[in-house]
């Protein structure tokens, strides 16, 4: 995710970098942290502290957004002249 000088970052979930939902691969964006210095964190504080960072990724699974995909452009096309019938004149333009 990318962000330009006067845009604010948003904490999203990544498309590209998710092994689950794409928690760490978000946070790990948004902060600038290696992602898999990331996951080891949550790994290691779900084994330690009985599984309360578990309940915390699967609560920012549920709230965090999915970071939104470019819409592609809309292509309008003119329909293929049927076989045996003649061309449309131009057009003239005034």
């Amino acid at each position: 995710m990318s962000s330009t000088p006067g845009t604010p970052k948003k904490l999203v979930r990544s498309r590209d970098d998710k092994w689950l939902s794409g928690v760490c691969g978000g946070l790990a964006e948004y902060t600038g942290v290696d992602v898999t210095l990331i996951r080891i964190v949550v790994l290691v504080g779900t084994v330690i502290g009985f599984g309360s960072l578990l309940v915390a990724y699967v609560v920012a699974w549920i709230l965090m957004p999915a970071v939104e995909r470019p819409q592609p452009p809309v292509v309008i096309q003119q329909p293929a002249p049927q076989p045996g019938t003649p061309p449309e004149p131009p057009t003239p333009s005034a």
